[in-house]
């Protein structure tokens, strides 16, 4: 088969890294890829938000598949687009139709689905413009810290944690007023749970599913959880914490309610789910629902899948996952990413990636890279992650953090505690 991934990420070097390892595929391009994914694929000059160009890649290149990345596409419909083009609709999109990506596209939705079938989560309200005066009050019933988001698609900056009520006052004001743009049309403030996060990934044919490795991200700037939020500064797989007992808690509790809610509102799913959850005194809760596979975690769970992962792909497309069997590696996988100096604010891109010849035992994933020549340059504000494998975390981080040292660019930033608080 011929496959395209869209996107340009870390996650989507990891995809194609992983798929290019099966004798099911025969070429992957990667649109628009980044200078890892070339090593493994072909990129192709393309913006995954715009389906026409999407499609022209897709005829041009012969395209038997295609693996959707990143989730504003999903949101946007990219599925239906598919289904609804005479030369499109056979062709397999692995990744979920505008109403299922509601999950992560709207909060409310989420929300409101959570509550309906009856999964553990935070007590919340929603807010528009109409009733932004009822919002105060509601904020008084809740004790601080605040928990408020912008319902939309935010680029992960529309979660807000805060202490003073009236800053939370404000703050649900500006969201509604355009802070976030049209992400803000409605507010969800909710209660703020205590406890350890992490993701659970699945990936379904819209029947059955099958359980991936989980994993827990580290999403702060900062040493210890301290600074801005970041699209993730790091992430280990397994969870420690997440035992047998804990694990089959999350099955009996949300996983199988969300797969049967998803049935009975008549929800067709079919790709990868991301629950978002937090473990308080030992039961799981759900924080958010996410409609693709996570970044950076997708660079510590593909590495822990040692079965043909395409075989799980090619069973989303033809409706028998069930009949697909995985293997995980049962060793830990640590991944660290490098950063622009500024990042999560302003940062410079073009700075020239100098040690790649000098890694050994780890694998460097790609995010904000592009070839400039001869040379690798960065292109974005997370710039490579380096993962390792080890028999126990402390080893795999160990050669994650050896390695993450050779490599070298102007302004380079990382985080040296990845894993600290496990």
């Amino acid at each position: 088969m011929n496959i395209l991934i869209l996107g340009s990420g870390g996650r989507e070097h990891a995809l194609t890294w992983k798929l290019a390892q099966s004798k099911k595929v025969k070429r992957i391009f990667i649109g628009p890829g980044n200078a890892g994914t070339s090593n493994s694929g072909t990129n192709l000059k393309l913006d995954p938000g715009n389906f026409p160009e999407v499609k022209n890649a897709v005829l041009e290149n012969k395209i038997d598949l295609v693996i959707v990345g990143p989730e504003a596409p999903l949101v946007d419909g990219i599925h239906d687009f598919f289904l609804n083009d005479i030369t499109l609709k056979n062709i397999p999109v692995i990744g979920p139709g505008k109403s299922a990506a509601r999950l992560e596209g709207s909060k409310d939705f989420a929300k409101a689905f959570l509550t309906r079938h009856k999964i553990p989560t935070a007590a919340y309200k929603s807010f528009d413009k109409s009733s932004m005066k009822e919002a105060p009050g509601f904020l008084r019933t809740l004790n601080p810290p605040y928990v408020i988001k912008a319902d939309g698609l935010a680029a992960g900056k529309g979660v807000l944690i805060i202490n003073d009520i009236h800053e939370a006052e404000k703050e649900v004001e500006a969201i509604l007023n355009g802070k976030f743009g049209a992400a803000g049309q409605k507010v969800v403030i909710e209660q703020f749970l205590k406890g350890i996060e992490l993701s659970v990934f699945i990936i379904t044919d819209g029947v059955s599913y099958k359980l991936l490795p989980e994993a827990k991200d580290y999403k702060r700037i900062g040493e210890g959880d301290t600074g801005l939020n970041t699209g993730g500064m790091g992430a280990v797989s397994p969870v420690p914490f997440a035992d047998h007992i804990f694990m089959q808690k999350v099955k009996n509790r949300i996983i199988d309610p969300t797969m049967k809610g998803l049935s009975e509102d008549g929800i067709v799913y079919k790709g990868f789910i991301f629950f978002g959850l937090i473990n308080v005194e030992g039961n799981p809760y759900v924080i958010e629902y996410n409609a693709r596979l996570g970044d950076p975690e997708s660079e510590v769970i593909i590495p822990r899948i040692k079965s043909d992962f395409f075989d799980l792909i090619e069973g989303v497309a033809k409706g028998d996952l069930e009949e697909r069997r995985i293997e995980i590696d049962e060793r830990f996988v640590t991944t660290v990413m490098l950063v622009s100096g500024g990042y999560p604010g302003d940062y410079e891109k073009g700075k020239s990636i100098q040690g790649f010849d000098r890694i050994k035992e780890s694998v460097v994933f790609h995010a904000g890279t592009k070839r400039a020549e001869d040379k690798v340059v960065t292109s974005g504000g997370r710039v490579l992650a380096v993962t390792s494998w080890g028999t126990t975390m402390k080893e795999a981080l160990k050669i994650s953090y050896r390695n993450a040292g050779l490599l070298n660019f102007e302004g380079i930033c990382y985080r040296t505690d990845i894993g600290f608080d496990l």
